[in-house]
């Protein structure tokens, strides 16, 4: 006899009478049971409240060991609840594993292999001997346990550390030594080229007290003039073991040596008044026979010659064959003959006065004169042909190159004639 307690309606506990733990081989196969209700009202056929009643139960025994397909343990008295598929009743049936090799997707197959020979191993013992004429010795190698593994693994990052470092210390040097080798030349390149700048210069100094040709150059002369006599002079004075006559006969020379220096001053400003003023004439001429030059789009320049450009450089040309030298009685014949007719074809006392010099100089080289006395009219010559080519009437070009228009000139000369 055995007591259920439900509890809404539930079975929650199982009382046996005998208060024994029963096993499985000593439970019956029949059962009376007595129910007890809890919180559940229910009334039989005269209408009285039933509290408890008796239920006949069979009992199944197991026929195998139940097995765990999930559920949980319960920690406070350790039993253990299986889930749902455990709880119901179902036949018997055989579930077949799922955790073997066989279920899983790894294909394998069974292969055997057969040796050449039988073979084995037998050690020496009483009275069995075994020959080792074809025995080898074979050494195992070491174990290599994870602390070797790590050294090792050690060893191999020191050694790449010490590849990369060194290679990065050679990038390092190498850059070094470019920037030292760099500077070390651009040291020599700024030390040439400052000792060409004062070669340059020295020359350019000895250039200027040799051959002077501005106004500055002329003043360098005459403070170094000034400067030599004043110490020449301080010289004498601090001189004390000098007599009077001897004192007088430096200070005479002196005097005479400074007279010769400013001669040779003033001859150096004749040659450079003349250098000068042909340099001025050719870069005169030059600027007119230049073509001129427009700017385009692409940063170059288009150059063109206009009619006023050509006939400057014509009138150039003429000018440098009446300065040439040292030429040819008919060379010099066309060269006046070509001037001639440029000249004639405009009337005027500039050209009639030009043209007379040409016939003149004509003349006189037709009788055999010696070039020395044809200096003089030869200067002039040009000279009158340079003013022809300063005219803008016969020279368009030079307009541009008058401090006073060609047009007020004009009026103001003819202003002046007619007054007079």
């Amino acid at each position: 006899m055995c007591f259920i307690k439900k509890y809404q309606g539930q079975i929650k506990q199982i009382y046996f009478t005998n208060q024994q733990k029963l096993t499985v081989k000593h439970i019956p196969d029949n059962a009376e049971v007595r129910i007890v209700k809890s919180n559940v009202i229910q009334r039989d056929e005269k209408g009285e409240i039933i509290k408890q009643y008796e239920m006949n139960i069979e009992v199944y025994l197991p026929i195998r060991e139940k097995p765990y397909l999930g559920g949980y343990k319960s920690n406070k008295n350790g039993l253990v609840y299986h889930h749902a598929f455990a709880q119901t009743d179902q036949k018997y049936r055989e579930h077949k594993l799922k955790y073997h090799r066989e279920s899983q997707t790894y294909e394998y197959s069974t292969k055997s292999s057969k040796v050449m020979r039988e073979l084995g191993t037998q050690m020496e013992r009483e009275g069995i001997f075994i020959s080792k004429l074809t025995d080898v010795e074979v050494e195992a190698q070491p174990y290599f346990h994870s602390n070797m593994w790590e050294e090792r693994r050690e060893e191999a990052a020191l050694y790449i550390q010490r590849k990369v470092r060194g290679w990065r210390a050679r990038r390092i040097t190498e850059k070094l030594k470019k920037q030292k080798e760099e500077k070390r030349r651009e040291q020599l390149e700024k030390e040439e080229e400052y000792r060409r700048n004062e070669e340059a210069k020295h020359k350019r100094e000895i250039e200027r007290r040799t051959h002077p040709r501005t106004k500055e150059d002329f003043n360098i002369l005459y403070d170094e003039l000034e400067l030599w006599r004043t110490n020449e002079i301080q010289k004498i004075k601090e001189n004390t073991s000098l007599s009077e006559q001897e004192r007088k006969t430096l200070l005479k020379q002196i005097l005479d040596k400074e007279t010769d220096l400013l001669q040779t001053i003033d001859r150096l400003k004749i040659i450079a008044a003349k250098e000068n003023k042909e340099e001025k004439i050719n870069k005169f001429l030059k600027q007119m026979s230049d073509p001129k030059k427009w700017l385009r789009s692409d940063g170059r320049y288009t150059e063109v010659h206009t009619p006023f450009t050509v006939r400057s450089k014509e009138l150039m040309d003429i000018y440098n064959g009446l300065r040439l030298k040292n030429l040819t009685i008919d060379e010099r014949l066309d060269i006046l003959l070509n001037t001639k007719w440029t000249v004639k074809e405009w009337d005027c006392n500039l050209t009639r006065e030009i043209v007379e010099l040409i016939d003149r100089e004509a003349d006189m080289l037709n009788r055999g004169r010696p070039e020395a006395s044809l200096e003089g009219l030869r200067q002039r010559l040009c000279n009158l042909f340079l003013q022809f080519i300063e005219t803008p009437e016969f020279n368009p070009e030079a307009a541009r190159f008058q401090k006073i228009p060609y047009e007020i000139l004009v009026s103001t000369q003819a202003y002046t004639n007619s007054k007079r």
